[in-house]
């Protein structure tokens, strides 16, 4: 037994030796001129999301049926667990600065606009067939074999919730070439009167679905100033984050804002659903902090092995978000036959769940890993395709738009 210890030590060496060389020939890879941070944001705005649903999204059994609750319903005090991992604003900073510059590129190269919205738009909703498609198969198996219907629709509807995101998303998109002079300061005046009429003047609740638009607008308008060069100060970041830091709180402290910043089951008010102004502000000081970190955040992408993950989630950014909930889903439902296990089934009504359910995130990551190995295809449109990590986006120094190339 002695003489298979020395091999037995190896074996991690040499697999981080392995992990090292593929980072290395990723990182050789990548043109100098790519600004890691952008990808980097990107990146951190994706995780952010799916371990903020994996925190705040609970499923309670109740005999056979599982109906939705959050422990910020139960424990209010965890709302800057919202704070932390809402990041969905940052994505859309990003998403308006890379559409935007990509747009420049495109017609310097002399392409249409159908030419660059089709291959916008196909990266993004190449994920989604394979999403519905489970989705109604497992949707109408659980129905014929008798599950609750509750049950079924709370499943489904938390399945495919991220949806939404993706509809908005691909909106915005379309419209850039109207948004790309768009001052954000236009629909955040949208955002503030819409509130005022709602909250203040008890205008009908529907109102509020403007927000859903014009809130979203902010950070990626925001974005489309960035790639004009006019966010490149430091200040224009410290503006950012203190204003909308001060703007939520007073906010949340005396206007009557909710504190958290995702839906909480049961809650009168909403601050995401549909997009209230303490969102929007708060998603501000999001975009500024993420563009003091643009420095840092280049410097850190210089590692190969943190470059090398940076990367892989931006290849699979789609894959990663609309099957984050499935593995939560899956995990759950799957469990529910052994019984009620706590931090998956029981309610999260104390500190016990909170560590319960920190231990199950390991294994939400397994399934969704198993999704990704399963499904990634779908997204890169299958087949072999060049990775598009050596597509560039360069960094800003004082540049126009025109010579400029983004994922």
């Amino acid at each position: 037994m002695t003489d298979l210890a020395p091999a037995a030590t190896r074996i991690p060496s040499l697999a981080r030796g392995a992990l090292r060389e593929a980072a290395a020939r990723i990182d050789a890879a990548t043109p100098k001129d790519r600004d890691r941070a952008v990808d980097a944001l990107r990146a951190l705005a994706i995780l952010g999301v799916v371990l903020g649903h994996w925190l705040v999204t609970a499923l309670v059994a109740a005999g056979s049926s599982l109906h939705a609750a959050s422990p910020l319903g139960d424990m209010p005090w965890l709302s800057p667990v919202s704070w932390a991992f809402q990041t969905l604003a940052v994505f859309f900073l990003v998403g308006g600065h890379v559409a935007t510059r990509g747009y420049a590129s495109s017609r310097a190269r002399g392409e249409s606009y159908g030419h660059w919205l089709r291959a916008r738009l196909s990266r993004l909703f190449r994920p989604v067939p394979a999403v519905l498609t489970l989705w109604t198969v497992v949707a109408a198996l659980l129905l014929l074999t008798g599950a609750d219907f509750v049950t079924v629709h709370t499943l489904v509807k938390l399945a495919l919730s991220p949806m939404w995101f993706l509809l908005v998303f691909a909106a915005l998109t379309a419209a850039t070439p109207l948004l790309t002079r768009l001052h954000p300061l236009w629909p955040l005046v949208v955002v503030l009167h819409i509130d005022l009429l709602r909250f203040g003047l008890g205008a009908p609740s529907w109102l509020g679905w403007v927000n859903l638009a014009a809130g979203w607008l902010v950070p990626y308008t925001l974005g489309a100033a960035w790639s004009r060069g006019e966010l490149d100060r430091r200040r224009s970041g410290w503006i950012l984050l203190t204003g909308g830091t001060a703007a939520t709180a007073a906010l949340v402290a005396w206007a009557g804002y909710p504190a958290s910043m995702v839906g909480v089951p049961g809650a009168s008010v909403s601050n995401l659903n549909p997009p209230t102004l303490a969102a929007v502000t708060f998603g501000l000081a999001q975009c500024g902090l993420a563009l003091l970190l643009r420095e840092r955040l280049r410097r850190a992408m210089r590692r190969p092995v943190a470059w090398a993950a940076v990367a892989l989630v931006n290849l699979s950014a789609m894959t990663i978000f609309l099957w984050h909930q499935t593995a939560l889903m899956a995990t759950t439902a799957t469990g529910h036959l052994a019984g009620r296990l706590p931090g998956l089934h029981t309610r999260p009504d104390g500190l016990d769940w909170v560590a319960a359910r920190l231990a199950w995130l390991p294994v939400f990551a397994l399934v969704l890993a198993a999704c990704w190995a399963t499904f990634r295809s779908c997204e890169r449109g299958g087949g072999r395709r060049r990775s598009r990590v050596v597509r560039t986006h360069r960094t800003q120094r004082r540049a126009t738009t025109a010579g400029a190339r983004h994922v």
